[in-house]
């Protein structure tokens, strides 16, 4: 029977070479990754980008989420720590619906979120709830977002109340669906609404 090398767990997560240095990564791959750390405007609203959706992040969010390689929680988590955050009083994860929550197991905004909302010492809501995702081919530009706008309801006897939430997504493309989220929140008072991701894509 083999033995369990120990100082494997002290390498790096990427190169397999390096000691980690932060967030489970030595320094080098810390450095190489994408970064970007800016806001871009989607669909009238600032989001706050932590990388561009690049080699190796955009490889590493991809295993995370579709081969349940949970491993890199700790890297996610700790590239999203990297952006400020001042007054926020609730972290609202971008929500899954419920069969697709089912055939994952698991909701990635849920998992890159949890670390930050103990550094901000902010709770996790989720105040909002997610129908079953339809797709979005063959739709119009116009179509498309009244398809992402009908996902999003609110979930039923809200007992917390946030005004300053952020919203936490793992990459952003349009923005479309963090725009969609956001309405809903406003609806339920909340009147400081910023969001951040891990990525954006170009």
């Amino acid at each position: 029977m083999p033995m369990f090398n120990l100082t494997s767990l002290r390498l790096c997560q990427l190169c397999d070479t390096s000691p980690r240095s932060k967030a489970g990564v030595c320094l080098d791959c810390w450095r190489s990754l994408p970064w970007f750390k800016q806001e871009v405007l989607r669909q009238e609203m600032q989001i706050w980008a932590a990388c561009q959706y690049d080699y190796p992040l955009d490889r590493i969010i991809q295993q995370f989420k579709y081969q349940q390689q949970l491993h890199y929680q700790t890297l996610l988590s700790g590239i999203l720590a990297e952006l400020k955050y001042v007054g926020v009083q609730a972290i609202v994860p971008m929500p899954l619906s419920l069969p697709k929550l089912a055939e994952r197991g698991f909701n990635q905004s849920v998992l890159i979120a949890q670390s930050l909302s103990h550094k901000l010492k902010a709770p996790i809501w989720q105040p909002v709830l997610r129908h079953a995702e339809h797709s979005q081919k063959g739709l119009t530009r116009q179509e498309r977002l009244i398809n992402i706008d009908s996902q999003f309801y609110l979930a039923p006897q809200q007992s917390l109340r946030c005004k300053r939430v952020l919203i936490v997504d793992d990459v952003v493309t349009t923005g479309s669906s963090i725009r969609a989220l956001a309405d809903q929140l406003e609806q339920l008072g909340c009147t400081h609404i910023r969001a951040a991701c891990l990525a954006v894509a170009k």
